[in-house]
């Protein structure tokens, strides 16, 4: 089983919850143990529980790679101690990033290839995120928007954005992550594609109201 279609605890936007890559996955720990053995099955990596800024919104405050994980500095001690943890057991690495825009989720888009970044962060910034996932790193708008991580999803094989997107952003997205790209929408029509997707190169889990051709455009670009 390579795509999932599901919710949690009644909400579509299942993206804010959690993000993965082919190496680990981190989700909401209030997540139940039987959908997180259904996550295994689909993304076919190990799944990690914690806390986002003392929130269940993991997907809104981190990006990452198999290379490692970025987190604002609003995380608490507990949690940076937690993420350590999981650094050491999967072998990458952990930056935090001093900007005052903390939703990092919303600002990167990325894969183990490259990473697009929003241009609400500054050159330190981008240092610290082309350092941590160990990858070239670009500014870009995707759709006109700088909030590029809600507007686009990547694995190493595709990628997926904002209906909206330009021909120049695409061929921005395309050089930078070194995969072919789609446009299309999740969950019966919203253009902000990693609210509705959690996804690897692997498999994906996607909001359950996304329609059948909306689960096609998605297969397509993300290669699955």
């Amino acid at each position: 089983m390579k795509i999932l279609t599901i919710n949690f605890f009644g909400d579509c936007n299942i993206g804010i919850f959690g993000k993965a890559c082919d190496k680990f996955c981190l989700i909401s720990r209030t997540i139940p143990e039987r959908i997180k053995e259904k996550m295994e099955e689909v993304l076919k990596v190990k799944i990690f529980g914690l806390t986002a800024a003392e929130t269940e919104l993991i997907g809104l405050f981190i990006s990452l790679n198999s290379n490692g994980i970025i987190v604002p500095k609003i995380f608490n001690e507990k949690e940076i101690e937690v993420l350590n943890k999981i650094k050491e057991e999967v072998g990458i690495n952990l930056g935090v990033l001093k900007t005052r825009h903390t939703a990092i989720g919303n600002l990167i888009i990325c894969n183990d290839k490259g990473a697009i970044i929003s241009k609400l962060l500054k050159k330190d910034d981008k240092k610290v995120v082309e350092d941590c996932l160990n990858v070239g790193a670009e500014y870009s708008t995707i759709a006109k928007l700088n909030i590029v991580g809600s507007c686009g999803i990547a694995n190493n094989k595709g990628c997926l954005l904002h209906r909206d997107a330009s021909e120049e952003e695409i061929k921005v997205v395309e050089d930078v992550l070194k995969v072919e790209v789609g446009i299309g929408t999740v969950n019966f029509g919203s253009p902000f594609i990693s609210s509705g997707i959690i996804s690897n190169s692997f498999g994906a889990l996607i909001g359950e109201k996304t329609t059948g051709a909306e689960l096609a455009r998605i297969e397509e670009s993300l290669k699955l």
